[in-house]
């Protein structure tokens, strides 16, 4: 999933947000990495990555472009 967030305060509300819903499910996060104020933090649930980017670094990127060519999961 790659979502976009308006500032840092924003991308950390998104990222709590997403770790509440998940926990919730019984998911646990298995490594996170970037900070809100870096314009990139990903979580990794092993069987779904969560990309949550700043304006600016999402288009700089470009990551659906690199993964453009990959099928989706059934």
């Amino acid at each position: 999933m790659v979502a976009t967030g308006t500032s840092a305060p924003h991308l950390k509300a998104l990222l709590t947000g997403v770790q509440q819903h998940m926990k919730a499910l019984g998911v646990a996060s298995y490594r996170s990495s970037g900070t809100p104020d870096s314009g990139w933090v990903v979580l990794d649930f092993i069987h779904a990555v969560v990309h949550v980017f700043a304006e600016e670094t999402r288009a700089y990127y470009d990551i659906e472009r690199l993964w453009q060519d990959a099928g989706q999961a059934d």
